[in-house]
C-alpha cells in the first residue's frame, strides 16, 4: 500500500462526516477512528470507504467507526491540529496506570529511556576503551581523540535532546517541538552562562543557571508540561495561525518556564546536599559516606550532582584532595555489579545481551547510565541492591579516608586517582565489599522478571529466525475459533488481516512472539506488535472494549518495549469484562497479511499460550 498523506486527508475526512460541528465525540482505539456524529446521514459512507487509507466503515453502538489499521493515530493526531476534537478523551489520557507513585514513575523513566539505552551502551564502551587508552599513556590532545571522544560522550551529553523525542511519544506531544525545548537547555550560549556564574535574568526575573547536559528528569518534566499546554493552544487557536502559532508560544512559554523554574529548584537540592554533606564528612564521616555510596545514582538521576561536582573542584585546590569523592566509587561499582549479576541470572536472551556491556561500561568507565536506566531500574531489586552495596562500601571507604586528588570517572581505571590519601587497602576492600554485596543480593535473592512466568528465552527467539515459517502462538488459553466466526465485522471479514479469534479462560494476555510493541492502548484493551522481520500483530481482547475505558485492564507493557514470546502484556478481569455487557473474545490478527506469502490459522479448540494458532510464510 502506498503510503497515506494523514496531513491531506484530514480535512478530507472531516468534511465528508459533515464538518467539526457534526462530531460531537472523536476518539481512537488500536485500529479504528471512533466518531459519535450529529447526524450520521450527513456522513457520505460511500465515499468515505473509498478513500485511500481507509479499510472499511462501521455504524455499531452509536458510533460512526472508520477502520485505518495501525496508522490511525497518525490520522487522529492530524484531526488534533485542525480541530478541537478529542483531547480530554478517557481512551487517550497517561492517568490510568495503576500502582504507587514510585512504580508509575519506574515505568515512566523505563519506557523513555528503553528506545535509546542500547546507543548508551554503545557510546559507554567507546568511553571506557578511550579511558583505558589514555590511562595506558594515549594522549588526549590528539584530534583521533577529540573525535572518538565526541562518538562516545555525544549520546550521554545530548541525553535531553534524546530523551526529548521518546518524551513527546509517551505525553502525545510535538517530537521537533520537544527537541528544540531540549537543544535550548544544552544550547553553548545557555552552557556558558552557567559556567560563567554571573547573574542572568529574563525581562527582570532571576534565572538560577544549572547545567542540564546529561540530565534525565529535567527534560521529561518539561515535555509533560509542554504536551498539556499543547493540547490546550491547539484547541483555542483558530485554524489558519494554528500550525506555526501553537510551537512558536509553546517555545516562547516552555524554554524560560524551565530554566526559571527547574533551575533554582536543582540548585537549591545541590547546594542543600553539598553544604548538607561537607558538614556529614567534618563530624559523622562514616555516614556521608553511606550516604553518597548509596544516593550518589539517584543524584545524577535528578541532575542534582552537579552542585557537588564544584565542590569536589574546589577541594582539588584546597585542601588537594576531595573526601566527597572517594565513596562515589563503591556507588558506581556496585551497581555494575548488580547488572553483571543481572546478565548471569535472567532468562532474558535480549536482557543478557544489554547487561553484559553495560556491566563492562561501568567498571571500566563509570558509564553506568545504561546499566541503571536500561537494567537495574527497570528490575527495581538490582538497583537497590547496588545501592545497599554502594552504602556499605561508602562507609569503608570514608572511615579509610579515602579521596581522590584528581577529577575522574569513579570506575576501576580511576583507580589511581585513590592513590596517596587514605588508607588505600580499605578503600579497595570497601569497594570490594560494595562489588560483593550487591553482586551476591542480585543473584542470590534475584529480581521479578516478566519473561520469567512464560519460561520463555533467548532460544525460543533463535528458532523462529531459523525457520522460514514464524509461528504465532495464542495469547490466551481457551477456545480458537476461525475469524470469520468473530462477531464483529470488521475482523470476521478479515478487513484488517489474516489470524485467529479465541474466546479466553484466563485473564492473563501474553505476546504471541517476540518483537516491539509498537501499540499499546491506554485503555489496556489493544496491543500491536512488529516482528524482528517486519510481521505486524494484533491482539484485541474483547470487542468494544474500548468503552471500558481501562476498567477491569492491568497492563504491563508500554510503547517502544521489547517483549519477548510469552511475555505479558495485560491482565484482565474477565468477570468484570462480561458484568459490563462485551464479550471477551480475543482477536489474534497480522495486519499486514497482504504482503506476506501466507497467514494461516492452524488450529481450532482448545489451545493454550503455548499453542501454535498461526503460521505465515514470509
Amino acid at each position: 500500500m502506498a503510503k497515506i498523506d494523514f496531513a491531506a486527508m484530514a480535512p478530507q475526512l472531516l468534511e465528508k462526516v459533515g464538518g467539526e460541528a457534526n462530531v460531537r465525540a472523536l476518539s481512537h482505539c488500536a485500529t479504528r477512528l471512533r466518531l459519535v456524529l450529529v447526524d450520521e446521514s450527513k456522513a457520505a459512507t460511500d465515499q468515505i470507504s473509498a478513500m485511500d487509507g481507509v479499510v472499511t466503515v462501521v455504524q455499531a453502538g452509536g458510533q460512526y467507526q472508520v477502520v485505518i489499521g495501525n496508522d490511525v493515530p497518525m490520522l487522529y493526531e492530524e484531526l488534533g491540529k485542525i480541530t478541537s476534537l478529542g483531547h480530554g478523551d478517557g481512551a487517550q489520557e497517561q492517568g490510568g496506570e495503576k500502582g504507587s507513585l514510585f512504580d508509575r514513575f519506574i515505568k515512566i523513566v523505563s519506557a523513555l529511556i528503553n528506545p535509546v539505552v542500547w546507543t548508551l551502551a554503545g557510546a559507554g564502551l567507546i568511553k571506557a576503551f578511550l579511558t583505558l587508552a589514555t590511562t595506558l599513556g594515549w594522549s588526549q590532545e590528539s584530534t583521533t581523540y577529540t573525535i572518538l571522544n565526541a562518538a562516545g560522550d555525544s549520546a550521554l551529553y545530548f541525553l535531553p535532546i534524546l530523551l526529548a523525542i521518546t518524551s513527546a511519544r509517551h505525553f502525545k506531544a510535538n517530537e521537533i517541538t520537544a527537541v528544540a525545548l531540549a537543544g535550548a537547555l544544552v544550547y553553548p550560549d545557555i552552557v556558558a552562562l552557567n559556567d560563567a556564574g554571573g547573574a542572568v535574568s529574563f525581562f527582570g526575573i532571576p534565572v538560577v543557571m544549572t547545567s542540564y547536559a546529561s540530565s534525565l528528569v529535567p527534560i521529561i518534566v518539561a515535555v509533560w508540561v509542554q504536551s498539556h499546554l499543547q493540547r490546550w493552544l491547539t484547541a483555542v487557536l483558530p485554524s489558519a495561525i494554528r500550525n506555526f502559532m501553537v510551537p512558536l508560544l509553546v517555545l516562547l512559554i516552555m524554554v524560560p518556564l524551565t530554566l526559571i523554574t527547574v533551575g533554582p529548584v536543582t540548585t537549591a537540592l545541590s547546594n542543600g546536599i553539598a553544604s548538607g554533606m561537607n558538614v556529614l564528612f567534618e563530624v559523622a564521616p562514616w555516614l556521608a559516606g553511606a550516604i553518597m555510596g548509596a544516593f550518589w545514582q539517584v543524584f545524577v538521576m535528578f541532575g542534582v550532582h552537579w552542585g557537588l561536582v564544584p565542590v569536589m573542584l574546589a577541594q582539588y585546590k584546597d585542601p588537594g584532595y576531595s573526601l566527597m569523592a572517594g565513596p562515589i566509587f563503591p556507588a558506581v561499582l556496585a551497581q555494575a555489579a548488580a547488572t553483571l549479576a543481572v546478565m548471569i541470572r535472567t532468562r532474558n536472551a535480549k536482557m543478557r545481551q544489554l547487561a553484559g556491556p553495560a556491566s563492562l561500561s561501568g567498571f571500566l568507565a563509570g558509564i553506568t547510565e545504561p546499566a541503571i536506566y536500561g537494567v537495574n531500574l527497570p528490575l527495581k531489586r538490582p538497583f537497590i541492591y547496588g545501592c545497599i552495596g554502594g552504602a556499605v562500601g561508602g562507609v569503608i571507604v570514608a572511615a579509610a579516608s579515602g579521596a581522590t586528588t584528581s577529577f575522574v570517572f569513579p570506575s576501576l581505571i580511576g583507580i589511581p586517582a585513590l592513590l596517596g590519601q587514605g588508607n588505600l587497602l580499605l578503600v579497595l576492600l570497601g569497594m570490594m565489599v560494595a562489588v560483593i554485596i550487591s553482586f551476591t543480593l542480585t543473584l542470590l535473592l534475584g529480581f521479578k522478571e516478566e519473561a520469567d512466568a512464560a519460561g520463555t528465552t533467548g532460544p525460543a527467539e533463535s528458532t523462529e529466525s531459523a525457520e522460514p515459517t514464524l509461528a504465532l502462538t495464542s495469547p490466551v488459553p481457551g477456545r480458537a475459533t476461525p475469524l470469520e466466526k468473530v462477531g464483529d465485522p470488521v475482523f470476521s471479514s478479515g478487513a484488517l488481516g489474516g489470524g485467529v479469534g479465541i474466546l479466553p479462560t484466563g485473564g492473563a494476555v501474553v505476546a504471541p512472539a517476540a518483537g516491539t510493541v509498537v501499540t499499546a492502548m491506554d485503555s489496556g484493551h489493544a496491543y500491536g506488535i512488529k516482528t524482528d522481520d517486519g510481521v505486524e500483530i494484533l491482539i484485541h481482547i474483547g470487542l468494544d472494549t474500548v468503552n471500558l475505558k481501562g476498567e477491569g485492564f492491568s497492563p504491563a507493557v508500554t510503547a517502544g518495549q521489547r517483549v519477548d514470546r510469552g511475555q505479558p502484556l495485560v491482565e484482565v478481569d474477565l468477570e468484570a469484562v462480561r458484568a459490563a455487557g462485551y464479550d471477551p473474545t480475543t482477536i489474534l490478527v497480522v495486519t499486514n497479511t497482504a504482503s506476506l506469502a501466507a497467514v494461516v490459522p492452524i488450529v481450532e479448540g482448545e489451545v493454550t499460550t503455548s499453542t501454535t494458532v498461526v503460521e505465515i510464510d514470509h
